[in-house]
This record gives C-alpha cells, structure tokens and sequence, in this order.
C-alpha cells in the first residue's frame, strides 16, 4: 500500500504523508477506508512509530484522516453533505454486490443504466 524510499531526500514522514494524500485523490483509498495502526504500519515500512504518527497527525489536521478512538483511523468523508451521502450508498453498494457474489462489471452496469434512466 505504501513505500518508504530510504535513498530519497524527501523525509519519510513526508513520504508517506504524499502518497496517504495521491491515493485518496485518486480514489484508491476511498473515503472511509481503515488505515492501518501507526505500530503496525511503521512496522511494515521498516521506520519509527513516531514517523508514522507525525504523517497522520498532518494528515488529520488538513482533514484528510480522522481517528475515531480506538476503532482506529479512516480516510475523512470529503465534498459536500451529497457528496458524503453519494460516498457512503457506493461503499454501500460495493459491500452489497461483493456479499452477493454479482459480478462487478454486471453491477458497474446496472448503475450506468441506472444514472441514464
């Protein structure tokens, strides 16, 4: 999900802070999205757990993060109240068709032809 260049001049907080933000940009990591723990994801990327918790912190401070206690830190709704509401009937949508095992360019298209209609 992520990497951390050792070789690069760019500071490994600043890394990971970059690519956090070009996956949610990119939809790759959708709003709502769990991230993985500081511990364990300093752990895989081989650096300090305060490297981690410094790239969250900035993350959550511009909005991009939210830490919810201790059920952990998720990708922050983004747009306006139609947008979060549209973010959450796709993620909706999306758990629905994988539970029921529907092909996912069959239900890509009912939504196209949905939307036409």
């Amino acid at each position: 999900m992520f990497r951390i260049d050792p070789t690069s001049s760019t500071p490994p907080f600043e890394q990971l802070r970059g690519q956090v933000i070009e996956q949610v940009k990119s939809g790759r990591l959708p709003s709502g999205a769990k991230l993985p723990t500081v511990r364990g994801l300093a752990a895989d990327l081989g650096v300090a757990a305060n490297t981690v918790a410094r790239a969250y912190r900035e993350l959550e401070a511009d909005g991009i993060i939210e830490t919810r206690g201790r059920a952990g830190t998720f990708v922050a709704a983004t747009g306006d109240a139609s947008e979060r509401r549209v973010q959450e009937l796709a993620r909706q949508f999306a758990a629905d068709v994988r539970r029921l095992g529907v092909d996912e360019k069959a239900a890509l298209d009912w939504v196209e032809a949905a939307l036409r209609s």
